[in-house]
């Protein structure tokens, strides 16, 4: 029961013990002490040979795709550059030969920023300039050896917590990260130390001098995913796409549609016909030799990476001297970078790449039709190179089973940008899976300490406006403030009365996982997972929050699986009904009497999956309405969780309806019992009203914990 302005919820725990296997993902073990691991930029990720020499490709765990599922070696060795072994067909004016490329020992050497450090100079944080420095020593190695297309791990990029076991990593699927135009294949350095915890990455390096044709390159990636399929048939290759990237992820998915393939593409090229720097790109060939340097200035800011970096020292608040030290490292960094691709980028090259790029965009953009893989979208509102948002909007409209995350402030390369966080929002999106089909039990991954900071921050407000008073019920009886009545091990199933719009959940989940390190893995409507049709709902992105947080479409399969990874389960039996309560100030049964409304309240229902679809009157499908609700300010939100019942032992019994309703009753009556304790005991809570908790915060801080009434 909840009334407006003074928020009732009451939860009655039922501790169910079922037969279960063993938990081999640890859900529901968690820290609040996440190790912190060693952060891959804190030196360099090439080291340079003793004599000064630069390390470059040699110094990159690299290995064949497919050949070895070896884990890669730890930090500080590395294993040699090699491209695949077979050959593919070409293009007649191709020239993507099959060299080895050059092989060279392993050195670990000082670097300068430890140098620096040890020094008590200025060390620089990971980041672009990492990138730079990385991307700088690729090209050159790559230009150096002469070599073809090749696939490497970046060094470091693995942790070094339990997840980077290699008992782990066989069951990562693989992942195949696919560069933009550039080639150079280090996009996801600031991404893969936490990609390489739940995938197998590899990148994919094309040399500035290759000639292969957007055909070889997409036989290339093909013969690496169907050799992977055929190694792990169960288990889908995710391609990780960036602007050039998602065409060719596209134009593969499209040829292998029997391939259980996961596509995340940033700011796909396939609109290269609409960008804004196109019409410069045809007088390029005009320009000479000298003017490289400036062309690709212009392009390096256009992707919006230069004035980032100086905003990202700027934000550090750090005294003069070192932001001074840290602009004037990126700069030289950036500098040194393009002036490596000014000697080697000629007209040529460019033409070439250009050519590419038309090359990829048209392909992919006539084999849309084929493609059947899942697609995440992932468009930048800043983008100054592509209009990646309209075209994230018309990829999605066009292929099957895709969605679309839409970043307002980032720019053309988001992977390299403060923030960027592509682990959190493959989970948020629900778009990690270790088989043919996502397992929302099985292939759930908890959240990490700055992980949750970081979906909770924006609904942190929640905290100070209602300010929840938790309560929870000891063996004994006793009630006790806070939540060390609710059972540490699992599986445990929560039974609760929703409040209006279900407004109580973001408090009652942020508390579990922070006081007692609990993800509650709540039963949720399957509109929140699916459409069965775009329309007037709102966006699958809506509901981010909630499944990172544990949330899972209701099925009786998944319920089941919730317990037998003795997991602690959240169910509001009564359901959306119960959270759009019909006591409004226009309700659903005012809404079906307008002929406007009632159709749109038929639309929306018709896009969503329909629950309890055989049963008839109030407990059958409820319809997905918009109630009007006369805003009020809000109250303090008071959980009480009643003592445990215990089900160990019972499975027999439960089988037969009669018992089954027996504890059915019991549980009920618990909830009834501890709503109705709340309601008595808030009236004598002396900080009911929002005003006298705001008053209690200003003058004791707002850290501190509003008291409550007397239990």
């Amino acid at each position: 029961m909840a009334l407006m302005g003074s928020g009732v919820v009451a939860v009655a725990p039922a501790s169910c013990f079922w037969p279960c296997t063993d938990d081999i993902y640890g859900h529901h073990k968690m820290s609040s002490s996440y190790p912190r691991t060693r952060i891959c930029g804190r030196r360099r990720l090439l080291p340079r040979y003793s004599n000064g020499s630069k390390a470059g490709a040699s110094s990159l765990n690299c290995r064949q795709p497919i050949v070895s599922a070896e884990p890669p070696p730890p930090p500080g060795q590395s294993s040699v550059l090699l491209p695949p072994d077979s050959d593919i067909d070409s293009d007649s004016n191709s020239n993507s030969s099959r060299r080895q490329p050059h092989l060279s020992t392993t050195t670990t050497t000082t670097t300068k920023q430890e140098a620096a450090a040890a020094a008590g100079g200025v060390v620089m944080s990971p980041g672009l300039i990492d990138y730079f420095q990385v991307s700088e020593d690729l090209v050159l190695r790559s230009e150096a050896d002469g070599g073809p297309p090749r696939w490497f791990c970046l060094l470091d990029c693995h942790c070094s917590s339990s997840h980077s076991a290699s008992s782990s990593k066989n069951h990562n699927p693989l992942l195949l990260y696919l560069p933009g135009v550039d080639g150079v294949g280090s996009g996801l350095l600031l991404q893969c130390k936490k990609l390489g915890e739940i995938f197998n990455v590899w990148c994919l390096h094309i040399p500035l001098s290759d000639r292969s044709s957007f055909s070889d390159l997409v036989k290339l990636v093909e013969e690496t995913v169907r050799s992977e399929n055929s190694r792990r048939p169960h288990t889908p290759v995710y391609l990780v796409g960036e602007s050039f990237g998602g065409c060719l992820a596209l134009a593969i998915a499209s040829r292998n549609p029997d391939i259980d393939l996961v596509l995340v593409l940033a700011n796909p090229a396939t609109c290269f016909s609409k960008s804004q720097l196109l019409p410069l790109l045809p007088f390029s060939h005009l320009m000479p030799k000298e003017m490289n340097p400036s062309l690709l200035y212009m392009l390096c800011l256009s992707s919006g990476i230069p004035s980032r970096m100086a905003m990202g020292a700027l934000q550090k608040s750090l005294p003069l001297e070192q932001t001074v030290g840290e602009l004037s490292q990126a700069a030289r960094a950036v500098s040194s970078y393009i002036s490596v691709l000014a000697d080697l980028l000629g007209v040529e090259t460019l033409n070439w790449k250009l050519k590419m790029l038309k090359s990829a965009e048209a392909f992919s953009n006539s084999r849309l039709h084929a493609i059947k893989a899942r697609t995440l979208i992932l468009s930048s509102g800043r983008d100054s190179m592509l209009p990646s948002e309209e075209e994230g909007e018309r990829l999605r409209r066009l292929l099957p089973d895709c969605q679309i995350r839409t970043f307002s402030d980032r720019g053309h390369v988001p992977f390299l940008e403060d923030g960027f966080d592509l682990v959190t929002i493959i989970k948020c999106a629900s778009f990690y899976q270790r088989g043919r089909c996502v397992d929302y039990v099985l292939d759930y991954l908890p959240p990490k300490p700055p992980e949750f900071e970081q979906i909770y921050e924006p609904h942190r407000w929640t905290e100070v406006a209602c300010n929840p008073v938790m309560l929870s019920t000891l063996e004994n009886g006793k009630i006790v403030q806070g939540l060390k009545g609710i059972p540490c091990q699992g599986p445990v199933l929560y039974v609760g009365y929703h409040m209006m719009l279900g407004f109580e959940l973001i408090p009652l989940v942020a508390r579990f996982w922070m006081e007692r390190n609990i993800v509650l893995r709540g039963i949720a409507h399957p509109m929140a997972f699916k459409r069965l049709k775009d329309g007037k709902l709102p966006d699958l992105s809506t509901y981010d929050a909630f499944r990172f947080m544990g949330a899972v479409p209701a099925s009786a399969t998944t319920f089941y699986k919730l317990f037998s990874t003795k997991s602690h389960v959240l169910l509001y039996p009564g359901g959306m009904r119960e959270a759009l309560h019909r006591k409004l100030l226009f309700d659903y049964d005012d809404l079906m009497k307008i002929p406007y409304f009632e159709a749109f309240t038929r639309e929306l229902t018709d896009e969503a999956v329909n629950l309890r679809s055989e049963r008839e009157g109030e407990i059958a499908n409820q319809d997905i309405h918009l109630p009007v609700i006369l805003p009020k300010v809000p109250g303090r939100l008071y959980f009480l969780f009643g003592k445990p019942i215990e089900t160990e032992g019972r499975k027999q019994d439960l089988k037969r309806r009669d018992e089954a309703q027996q504890v059915y009753i019991q549980v009920k009556s618990e909830v009834e019992s501890c709503i109705a304790y709340l309601k008595e005991k808030r009236e004598n809570d002396p900080y009911r009203n929002v005003l006298a908790r705001l008053t209690y915060q200003a003058v004791n801080g707002f850290d501190a914990e509003v008291p409550t009434f007397e239990l």
